[in-house]
């Protein structure tokens, strides 16, 4: 006996169904946030000082002994792992508004699905990049440095928020543009 939890038209599930990557993706990504903040909350001595033993065991080249240096770059290093947590609660929620605005739209199922992957996609990365190059910095000696080696993943993750967000944005455009003054009924999107 199948049990059904709500009921939704063709229409309605084909669309849902297109931005399921999406969805999932953006969901992840609020859990990464609510989970890091648990993290954070719970142990933040034990990452502070997680972080100190990896600035200590680099390399005495990487700091030149300047301990001025390195306690600025572990204050830096758990700043950008707080980052991560606030990006990953602003970005993932941000895919999910951007996922249900061309759902409503009535996108077609193609143009959703990219539009949502790459909000979700771009969310989890660009919250990811953080948290890393909060992590790796006390060991290279400079938070420029963990974000300068980890812009293979910051550019594309936030490109693809930013791109989504546009496209979301010329969709709404191109809706109020093609809807007849006085009515309420619109013409179809791509």
């Amino acid at each position: 006996m199948s049990t059904t939890i709500a009921t939704t038209s063709a229409h309605h599930d084909d669309h849902l169904r297109a931005v399921l990557l999406g969805l999932v993706l953006a969901t992840l990504t609020l859990l990464l946030g609510f989970g890091l903040g648990v993290v954070f909350g719970l142990n933040e001595e034990a990452i502070t000082s997680r972080l100190a033993a990896s600035a200590a065991a680099a390399p005495a080249a990487i700091y030149h002994g300047d301990a001025a240096m390195m306690k600025s770059v572990l204050a830096k290093s758990w700043a950008y792992m707080q980052r991560s947590h606030l990006h990953a609660g602003a970005l993932g929620t941000t895919a999910v508004a951007l996922t249900m605005i061309v759902v409503i739209l009535g996108v077609r199922p193609m143009l959703a699905r990219i539009i949502s992957a790459a909000a979700g996609a771009g969310a989890l990365g660009y919250s990811l990049f953080w948290l890393w190059a909060g992590s790796r910095a006390p060991g290279l000696g400079s938070t420029d440095a963990a974000k300068e080696s980890l812009t293979w993943l910051a550019m594309p993750s936030s490109g693809l928020v930013v791109a989504a967000t546009c496209a979301v944005l010329a969709l709404l455009v191109m809706r109020q543009l093609r809807r007849p003054f006085g009515t309420m009924t619109m013409t179809p999107l791509p």
